[in-house]
C-alpha cells in the first residue's frame, strides 16, 4: 500500500468556493467545494461499500465553514449545508486531487443522465424510470 503525501498547506478560498491544497513537491491543487461535497467520504455519499457514490445535486453554492484537523491523517470539512461526517484522509484528498477531471466529468454525466441539476437536489419525475402496467388478461 502506498502512502499518500500529506498536504503541507490548506487555503480556503470562500469567494471562488475552492480549497487549495499544497504539497511538498510544489504541486498545488484547487478543488471546488461542490466537488468535495458531492464526493465526501461519508456514508451519506458512499453508502456502505458502494463502488459508486450516491448522486447528490444542488450543491453548486455550498461553502465550507471550517476545516478541522483529525489526528495526523485527515481533516473534517464542515460544509455550509450542515454536512460534516466525511473525514478527508490524506489518501482521499490526494485521490480527489489527482483524479479531479475524470471524477468531475463522470459526475456531470451522471447528473445529465438523471436529469438532475447542480442547482437543485430535486429529481424531476421525468427522470425516473417509467412504470409499465401489466397487460389486462
Amino acid at each position: 500500500m502506498t502512502t499518500a503525501p500529506k498536504p503541507t498547506g490548506f487555503k480556503l478560498r470562500k469567494q471562488s468556493r475552492t480549497l487549495e491544497l499544497r504539497y511538498a513537491d510544489g504541486s498545488i491543487h484547487e478543488l471546488p467545494l461542490e466537488y468535495l461535497r458531492v464526493f465526501s467520504p461519508s456514508a451519506e455519499v458512499w453508502g456502505h461499500g458502494q463502488a459508486e457514490p450516491n448522486l447528490i445535486g444542488g450543491k453548486r453554492e455550498v461553502g465550507v465553514d471550517a476545516i478541522e484537523p483529525v489526528g495526523q491523517y485527515a481533516v473534517r470539512l464542515r460544509f455550509s449545508d450542515g454536512h460534516d461526517t466525511g473525514l478527508f484522509s490524506w489518501q482521499v484528498l490526494h485521490d480527489l486531487a489527482t483524479n479531479h477531471a475524470r471524477y468531475w466529468a463522470t459526475y456531470l454525466q451522471r447528473l445529465a443522465d438523471m436529469n438532475m441539476s447542480r442547482d437543485s437536489d430535486i429529481v424531476k419525475l421525468a427522470a425516473l424510470p417509467k412504470m409499465h402496467r401489466p397487460a389486462k388478461p
